[in-house]
């Protein structure tokens, strides 16, 4: 029975020229430190993945410089009403959706502020849907249904950094006039390459051969941390190290939101919980109130008024309580 040669564009030649282009990607190599898996006792093995995720945290010191850059061009779009959007599929998909989901209660932000997108849809957060990943206009259509615009910053993640589907959205991304920032696991990446930011935090071969929610997603975690929680800082989201615009949603973070009082202004429990009430549990406004003495309304209307930082508003009135000039 004779066999006929594959046509250029045929699912087998498809898969030939992917199995070539995973053959060079370092988070596809087999790794030698630890090659029989299957022959190690549960104990060795807790302690060969441990060892092996040691090298991520020097992974993404070494592009510390580009995470810098990223956050700065992140805020400038925010400070003039842009969106921060995450896409991905898989692993990097949802790891994207997961930071954005912890922005609003960690920092008093509208769930439009920060936004993840996942190919296959929501759908593919709690279920792999893994052919989505394959097609760039799928991730092209995604964007424009966000209705983006050049204020906008976008953050494409893949281990790969050669996903279709996010390199067809941040294609479509800079057709728009919008920054894009690509974060990926492997050196001269097409989406390194591509976006106006490459990110790529090389952590070389995973302890189980391409299983890329180990080692890189990690590596995307850190990073993807850095991105939201450093521009919230830059955006005046924080009081020193204190989370200061936190929403109070349940018993947990209502309690934290009293500590937070009481650990900025070393006031006691009641006297936190009294203020907080005064200014509809807002804690930022409920230091201020504390640090200068003046009423809550006022205290609300200035940060509201202003760009938001505590820091900035404390100095402003000082410790008297007086109004600053001008004001």
């Amino acid at each position: 029975m004779s066999t006929q040669p594959e046509t250029p564009g045929s699912p087998a030649t498809t898969r030939d020229t992917l199995r070539a282009e995973l053959a060079t990607l370092s988070t596809e190599q087999v790794g030698e430190r630890v090659p029989d898996l299957d022959a190690l006792s549960t104990r060795d093995l807790v302690a060969a993945m441990n060892d092996d995720n040691r090298s991520v945290p020097d992974a993404v010191a070494a592009v510390e410089p580009r995470i810098a850059e990223a956050i700065d061009a992140i805020v400038e779009r925010l400070r003039r009403g842009g969106r921060l959007i995450y896409l991905g599929a898989g692993t990097a998909g949802r790891m994207g959706i997961l930071d954005a989901s912890e922005a609003p209660p960690t920092f008093g932000t509208d769930p439009g502020l920060i936004v993840g997108l996942i190919a296959g849809g929501p759908g593919a957060i709690q279920q792999a849907v893994e052919d989505a990943e394959d097609h760039d206009h799928a991730g092209r259509a995604d964007l424009a249904s966000l209705a983006i615009t050049a204020d906008d910053a976008i953050v494409g993640v893949s281990a790969s950094g050669r996903t279709p589907y996010v390199l067809g959205a941040l294609d479509y991304a800079r057709s728009i006039g919008a920054v894009t920032i690509g974060l990926s696991c492997n050196a001269g990446s097409p989406l390194g390459r591509d976006a106006d930011i490459g990110i790529e935090t090389v952590v070389g071969p995973e302890l189980l051969t391409g299983s890329t929610r180990l080692k890189a997603g990690t590596a995307q975690k850190l990073v993807l941390n850095m991105l939201s929680t450093i521009s919230m800082v830059r955006l005046g989201k924080t009081y020193r190290n204190l989370m200061v615009d936190l929403r109070a949603t349940n018993e947990k973070l209502r309690a934290r939101s009293e500590r937070t009082v009481m650990l900025a202004t070393d006031v006691d429990a009641a006297t936190a919980a009294r203020t907080l009430e005064a200014t509809d549990g807002w804690v930022k406004a409920a230091i201020l109130v504390l640090m200068t003495g003046i009423d809550a309304g006022e205290a609300v209307a200035r940060l509201r008024g202003g760009d938001g930082s505590l820091s900035a508003a404390i100095a402003a009135y000082g410790s008297t309580g007086a109004a600053p000039d001008g004001d």
